[in-house]
């Protein structure tokens, strides 16, 4: 079995029932967990949190989607940083590294597809990392 790591944007769309994508993305993830462990990082982790009130909702939930957190890779850690360099040098106005090089990062230096619907700094940072996206699956 394979894994895959879910973005943020993809939860997102199913903790707030988003009328444009909720149906894509749960259709995604249910197709993609027939053949792949779900994972997520501690950034999607900490994005979606803001949507529950305890830790314990939070994981109860993540149980049931049958998604597992799992910690960057020090390999991911340096390569976001990395990221953020060329992201600064192409006149990026940010001061600290975006989530989506920690997730990016950490998607291609495990060797995993990235499910994601926001796929602009994935592309541009992370030419090579295998993305699923609307209209790619």
């Amino acid at each position: 079995m394979n894994g895959i790591l879910i973005d943020s944007s993809v939860l997102l769309d199913l903790l707030t029932n988003d009328k444009n994508w909720a149906d894509w993305s749960e259709n995604i993830l249910e197709q993609y967990s027939q053949s792949n462990s779900l994972f997520i990082n501690s950034m999607v982790y900490t994005e979606i949190s803001i949507r529950f009130k305890t830790i314990e909702e939070v994981d109860e939930t993540l149980t049931e989607m049958g998604i597992k957190v799992l910690e960057m890779p020090r390999e991911a850690l340096f390569l976001a940083g990395k990221v953020f360099l060329q992201y600064r040098k192409n006149k990026g106005n940010k001061t600290l590294p975006l989530p989506d090089f920690f997730i990016g990062a950490h998607a291609l230096t495990s060797n995993f597809q990235l499910i994601t619907r926001d796929n602009g700094k994935f592309t541009s940072y992370f030419p090579t990392l295998r993305l699923v996206t609307p209209g790619t699956n």
